[in-house]
């Protein structure tokens, strides 16, 4: 038996006329002879009835008296509408369609609601369908926890649900349906002269959505990687046999591998840089963790630290610190550029090539740090779209 697994977003089944291009697809993909296994996320996004924003809007979102298991019972409702929905289309046309939640999907996962971590799939309910179905569509973002209750993934859950199916099943591919037509060297909104990647490696396409690039949950790749399970990145609206951005192994035979893959950016970040005289940054992180602060971009100097937190946890860590009388110094409205690529390592003169093409534009860094696949530099971010065009052009039209 041959199995595909594919996941529409939000924006893929939002309204009729989308939910009629994402059936073609299934459709083309039933008459190459595979059984497919749709992942569906709740219909379209904030605003519309459904989608999952809309929801938490009925119960004063932050606001709301319910613990977490109540509100993964209100949140997993729209990816369930959404499987309800999309299967009477592919019945009207003619298909052998069957719908399940994820606990009927046999979505396993821990008792931490909102974020829950999927513990095992059991698949038995989905092969058993797929003996009189060619189609099985499954809610995505949810899961049945150890305590018997519906608990969700956490935003992004649909692509984590769809590559964990993937791994399961055994499937030839996960192909991850959205509205742009896979992964980018970077921003088209900020870069005009971003280009399309047709073939990106797990690991880099993880580091791209981790450092802001919003095509892909990273979690969703970390598995596929794993289970060496090929992704593809495609746009519901383009041909069917547009196959979009290949996420797969890193073609180990190519002897002089692209050296850096994209640029992505993250907003909103404010950078401490707080004293350790006479308190340790041991004691200062664990004041931060203990207020469910997390801390992001972190050197640690002989008598200070320097870290960023999202601008809405900003506030808080302030006042703990001002409180505690450490001294600290804070820039607001900063972000974060990543220079991500398989080949950073081991390649000489890239930061002196960062450094050199932000200097030009009189863009201050102020911080960097690196991985063996990424380097990072924080720029205020009045310095954002100038940081990352002169970026891109140095490294990805250049070469």
């Amino acid at each position: 038996m041959k199995i595909m697994v594919q996941k529409f977003g939000g924006t893929s089944v939002k309204d009729y006329a989308a939910r009629c291009k994402a059936a073609e697809h299934v459709s083309y993909t039933v008459s190459a002879g595979y059984k497919v296994a749709v992942v569906v996320s709740a219909i379209g996004r904030k605003g519309a009835p459904y989608a999952t924003d809309s929801l938490l809007s009925l119960i004063d979102g932050e606001k709301t008296k319910l613990n977490a298991r109540e509100l993964d019972m209100l949140v997993s409702v729209g990816e369930v509408i959404s499987t309800a929905v999309f299967t009477e289309l592919l019945k009207k046309r003619g298909f052998s369609a069957t719908a399940m939640n994820g606990p009927d999907a046999g979505f396993r996962t821990s008792n931490e609601y909102q974020n829950a971590k999927v513990i095992d799939v059991k698949t038995d309910g989905i092969m058993n369908a797929f003996k009189t179905n060619d189609v099985v569509v499954i809610a995505g973002f949810q899961g049945l926890s150890k305590e018997g209750h519906i608990a969700t993934l956490g935003r992004g859950g649909s692509d984590t649900s769809a590559a964990l199916l993937g791994a399961a099943l055994g499937a030839e591919r996960v192909d991850i349906f959205t509205d742009v037509a896979g992964m980018m060297t970077a921003d088209p909104r900020l870069v005009k002269k971003a280009r399309f990647l047709k073939n990106v490696s797990y690991e880099e396409v993880a580091n791209m959505a981790h450092e802001g690039a919003k095509v892909i949950h990273p979690r969703a790749v970390e598995v596929a990687q794993q289970a060496h399970v090929p992704l593809r990145i495609r746009s519901t609206w383009d041909g069917l046999d547009e196959l979009g951005t290949l996420v797969s192994d890193r073609n180990l035979s190519i002897q002089h591998y692209r050296s850096v893959t994209g640029i992505a950016h993250q907003l909103g970040l404010t950078q401490f840089s707080v004293s350790t005289v006479d308190y340790s940054s041991e004691k200062i992180f664990d004041l931060l963790a203990s207020n469910h602060l997390s801390v992001d971009f972190i050197n640690i100097l002989p008598e200070k630290i320097v870290f960023n937190l999202k601008q809405e946890e900003a506030e808080i860590a302030k006042k703990l610190l001002t409180d505690k009388k450490i001294p600290v110094k804070s820039i607001s409205d900063c972000v974060k550029v990543s220079i991500v690529g398989a080949g950073i390592m081991g390649t000489p003169g890239i930061t002196a090539k960062i450094v050199s093409a932000l200097s030009q534009k009189n863009i201050k860094i102020l911080q960097t740090t690196d991985s063996y696949t990424t380097i990072w530099v924080l720029v205020r971010q009045k310095d954002l779209e100038e940081a990352v065009n002169v970026l891109h052009d140095k490294f990805l039209l250049d070469d």
